[in-house]
C-alpha cells in the first residue's frame, strides 16, 4: 500500500536520506526528462548522491538536460524515484530490475497506479515540473540557473509552450520565477518550439495529407507509418509533440495520432481533445491513460483496425457530450 505525500512531506523524505537513482519513462518527452535532470541537481545541490538512469530514448534535443547526471555502472542506489510515469509498464527495459524497490513516485497523472512506496501526486498541476520545483524550494529555498533550465523544459513541453488547456495561473507564475532564476526561456523557445527540421516538415506534409475526419469533423484521426519517417527522413527526434497537431484544426473536438513503432501492428495512440471530452477515458478503454485533455496507449494492431477500434469508444464520447 503506497503511503500518499505533500511536496511538503516529499522534501522531509528526500532530506532525511540520500542516494538516489531517478527513474524516467519510456518514449521519454520534456516533462519527464527536464524532471529527472532537475531533481538530479537540485538533490546534489542539497549536498545528496543523485543520478539518472540512462534512457535510450532520449533523443538529441534533450540529452543535455539529462547526460551530465547518468548512473556510472558501479553506483548503488538506496532509493529509487520515478518522476513523471504513471504505471510501471512505462519504464524502460532497463529499469526492470528497480520495479519491486521503487520507493517514491513524484507525477501529476490522475491515472497513477500508486506503484511506489511513497507517493507524491497532484493531478491539478499541468506539469510534474511544478511539482519538482515545489519541492525543492522547500528543501533549500532556492533552485540554481541550471536546475531552472530543466524546470523550464518540463513545464513549456508539457503546456505546448503555454499554448494548451492545460495551463494554468500556478504554470505562469512558476515559469516566472524560472526565468528569474536564469532559464534561458529565450533559447528553450527557439529550439524545442520554433525549430523544425527538413524530416519535421516532410512528416508534417505527409501526415496532413492522410487526415480521416469523422462524426462530423469533430474527429480527426492522423495515422504515421513506418514507410512515412523513411520517405520524409524524419527521426524519432522530429516526432516531438507531433500528436498536437490534428487537435490544432479548427472544429476539431478530438485529435488522435496513430504511429507505427517497430512494425505495422506495434502502434501508439496519442489523444488530444477540447474540454467537455476526455482523452483519458478514450484511452482507459485500451490500458493506457494520461490527463482529460492528453493521454495515450498502445495497441498491437494495425492503423486501420485501431480506427475500426476506436469507433465504437468516440460515438460514445460525441453522444455523451453533445
Amino acid at each position: 500500500m503506497s503511503k500518499q505525500l505533500t511536496a511538503f512531506e516529499t522534501a522531509a523524505w528526500l532530506k532525511d536520506r540520500d542516494n538516489f537513482l531517478i527513474l524516467t519513462h519510456k518514449r521519454p518527452d520534456g516533462d519527464t526528462l527536464g524532471c529527472a535532470g532537475a531533481l538530479a541537481r537540485g538533490l546534489r545541490e542539497c549536498g545528496k548522491y543523485a543520478y539518472i538512469l540512462e534512457n535510450s530514448g532520449v533523443t538529441t534535443r534533450y540529452l543535455r538536460f539529462v547526460e551530465p547526471y547518468y548512473a556510472p555502472d558501479d553506483y548503488t542506489a538506496d532509493f529509487i524515484i520515478a518522476v513523471d510515469t504513471a504505471t510501471v509498464s512505462l519504464f524502460p527495459d532497463n529499469a526492470g530490475i528497480h520495479m519491486d524497490s521503487i520507493s517514491l513516485c513524484i507525477d501529476h497523472h490522475k491515472s497513477n497506479t500508486f506503484y511506489a512506496g511513497n507517493v507524491c501526486l497532484d493531478s491539478d498541476k499541468a506539469s510534474c515540473g511544478e511539482i519538482i520545483y515545489d519541492i525543492l524550494m522547500t528543501m533549500s529555498g532556492k533552485i540554481s540557473s541550471k536546475t531552472a533550465e530543466c524546470l523550464y523544459v518540463a513545464l513549456s513541453t508539457d503546456t505546448g509552450c503555454f499554448s494548451f488547456g492545460n495551463t494554468t495561473a500556478n504554470t505562469l507564475y512558476i515559469a516566472s520565477l524560472l526565468v528569474e532564476a536564469g532559464a534561458p526561456n529565450k533559447v528553450i523557445n527557439k529550439l524545442l518550439f520554433r525549430t523544425k527540421t527538413q524530416g519535421r516538415i516532410g512528416i508534417e506534409g505527409l501526415l496532413l495529407s492522410g487526415l480521416d475526419y469523422s462524426f462530423d469533423n469533430k474527429v480527426v484521426i492522423a495515422g504515421i507509418t513506418i514507410a512515412m519517417m523513411r520517405i520524409s527522413g524524419a527521426t524519432e527526434d522530429d516526432m516531438d509533440d507531433i500528436a498536437a497537431i490534428p487537435g490544432s484544426i479548427e472544429g476539431v473536438c478530438i485529435g488522435i495520432t496513430i504511429r507505427e513503432l517497430k512494425s505495422p501492428n506495434d502502434c501508439k495512440i496519442s489523444v488530444r481533445t477540447k474540454s467537455p471530452y476526455d482523452a483519458q477515458e478514450i484511452c482507459a478503454h485500451f490500458g493506457g491513460g494520461g490527463h482529460k485533455l492528453a493521454a495515450g496507449c498502445t495497441i498491437e494492431k494495425s492503423i486501420p483496425e485501431i480506427k475500426e477500434m476506436l469507433t465504437g469508444v468516440l460515438e460514445k464520447q460525441i453522444k455523451n457530450n453533445q
